[in-house]
């Protein structure tokens, strides 16, 4: 187990950004979670909330995606806008010295214009909830062809 971030083989842009957002060292579950995760291998995690599940998943996602690429490669389903909005922003945080890299949050109850123009525009990751990404999906809004990475946070309360 990793005692620090570090010891993953991270983009120097990461590990400034983790640091920067207080994180100190892994815990329990980003231990756990995080090479599977970073082999690009599916992972299903069950912890606390608050427990670090979000850092591990997005560290995931920004390591492996090629910013470069303007194409949507990876997709975080979450079950409310709220929770999106949360995701998403620690995405943002976590790419902030990455050159390139676009987070777009798709949600339910708000206007669907502005959403459209920045799909236009590109995005590597998108957090949204499932009815709003599946209209865009629907609508061609949105191509899976690149897509590298699938996120289903909390999934159980998705089901319900």
């Amino acid at each position: 187990m990793s005692e620090l971030f570090s010891d993953y083989n991270l983009r120097p842009e990461l590990i400034s950004a983790i640091a920067r957002a207080g994180y100190t060292a892994p815990r329990p579950v980003q231990q756990a979670s995080m090479p599977a995760i970073l082999a690009g291998r599916d992972v299903l995690a069950q912890a606390q909330t608050g427990s670090g599940k979000t850092l591990a998943f997005a560290v995931g996602c920004l390591q492996q995606l090629n910013f470069n690429k303007n194409a949507m490669q990876a997709i975080v389903l979450c079950p409310t806008r709220e929770l999106a909005e949360q995701v998403a922003e620690q995405c943002r945080v976590l790419a902030k010295d990455m050159p390139n890299a676009k987070v777009l949050t798709l949600c339910g109850g708000q206007p669907m214009g502005p959403q459209i123009n920045s799909l236009r525009h590109g995005c590597h990751i998108i957090v949204g909830t499932p009815g709003r990404v599946m209209d865009h999906v629907q609508k061609k809004r949105i191509t899976l062809k690149h897509l590298k990475v699938r996120v289903f946070d909390e999934a159980d309360r998705m089901l319900d």
